[in-house]
């Protein structure tokens, strides 16, 4: 039995051995290894008892780490013939090494650098971080806004992933501001280029209405519910946002547990039929959702003490504390996923059947961050809810 162990941790070790000598990096460094302490012995044995300087290995070693390194101290010089040949070989042999270890040092960062312009990077340190598939004309202003928006976001938390023509993108990561951004290139339906993206420890994906493609809007949105279907399928944790033209598409995007949305061509719609009647809503809703004027629609997560109550007690804490008006609650807020699945749980707990399948149905029915605007005062606010708050941004 103790046989067999040994043999098979022998046949490890050689294995191991034989993948490691066929890398280079690891040649070079057991090749200078080698060279230091062969330098090392032999400036022991013709220096010693004749240089007063060397008395130990210690002596030879920091002559031999010195000299390779072309630092030259002086402080410790052979005094023989031979030991002074040996120097000549030590520091020759260290100008190769130097010149060596530069050069790929260079070559690898100057290669990092043109594959990060390029998006060709691979991103496995990032973890929590925001990404964004896609690109519009106004892309810089969408950029800014979310950083803006969003407290705490770092620009290098950020991460890029579209089609787009290489000079835009070249134009936008040399700006001073998206420098630390991160970008990958490539098309964001694919698996292959999530990953890339590291797309499994992401906590946020923005999906734009792509417009660097060419394509009908029926494409575009086709696309955009591949890219959800195929992000939750890696990340089911992920907080996934889509934009989509056509309002026919939502449907299958909340098949596929998208948290959120974005029906861009719809709410242009309402605005220019609204701002037809001469209402001036147009004006309104732009103040609202300004982030210039500090003031606007908040959406703000709700004391854990007020779970369970009702609306008015709720309305009462945010008049009195904030200063700000509730206006509805957000139900079913964060990862719909997670929503449904402890939902689905809940609903199956009931001992009676005909309980159980109206809880489903109910289960069924759940919409990822339902706006409740101005319910009824007894109102009971539910868990995973947030308040819709209309104030002073500064007081959040």
């Amino acid at each position: 039995m103790k046989y067999s162990k040994l043999k098979k941790i022998f046949k490890r070790i050689r294995d191991l051995f034989f993948i490691l000598i066929e890398d280079p990096v690891f040649r070079i460094g057991f090749l200078i290894i080698f060279i230091t302490f062969l330098s090392m012995i032999l400036i022991f044995i013709v220096e010693k008892g004749k240089n007063q300087n060397i008395k130990t290995f210690f002596d030879s070693f920091w002559y031999t780490i010195v000299t390779l390194t072309t630092t030259g101290y002086g402080d410790i010089t052979p005094v023989t013939v031979m030991g002074r040949i040996v120097g000549i070989m030590i520091m020759a042999f260290g100008l190769v090494v130097i010149g060596s270890v530069s050069g790929r040092i260079a070559s690898f960062l100057i290669d990092r650098q043109l594959k990060r312009g390029r998006g060709l990077l691979k991103l496995r340190n990032l973890k929590n971080h925001f990404i964004i598939c896609g690109w519009r004309t106004d892309f810089e202003n969408i950029i800014d806004g979310i950083i803006e928006s969003i407290n705490n976001l770092d620009r290098s938390d950020i991460v890029l992933i579209n089609n787009t023509k290489q000079e835009y993108m070249e134009i936008f990561l040399s700006n001073p501001k998206y420098k630390i951004i991160n970008y990958i290139q490539g098309d964001y339906i694919e698996e292959s280029v999530l990953i890339r993206a590291n797309i499994k420890l992401a906590s946020k994906v923005l999906i734009l209405a792509d417009q660097s493609l060419p394509g009908s809007a029926i494409e575009v949105d086709s696309r955009t519910v591949m890219a959800v279907l195929t992000i939750k399928n890696l990340n089911k944790d992920v907080y996934v946002a889509a934009e989509i033209i056509d309002e026919k598409f939502e449907k299958y995007l909340t098949v596929a547990d998208c948290d959120e949305v974005i029906l861009t061509k719809e709410y242009v719609r309402k605005l220019l039929i609204n701002a037809s009647c001469g209402t001036g809503v147009s004006s309104v809703i732009r103040d609202l959702l300004s982030l210039e004027n500090k003031k606007g629609i908040i959406i703000s997560d709700i004391p854990p003490n007020f779970i369970g109550d009702n609306y008015k007690n709720l309305f009462d804490h945010f008049l009195n504390q904030k200063e700000t008006i509730l206006v509805g609650i957000l139900e079913n807020t964060g990862n719909f996923y997670n929503r449904k699945k402890e939902a689905l749980n809940e609903a199956q707990k009931s001992p009676d059947i005909s309980k159980i399948v109206d809880n489903l149905r109910k289960v069924k029915e759940l919409k990822a961050n339902n706006s409740i605007l101005v319910p009824e005062f007894d109102y009971i606010v539910k868990k995973y809810s947030k308040a819709i708050l209309i104030g002073k941004t500064d007081n959040f």
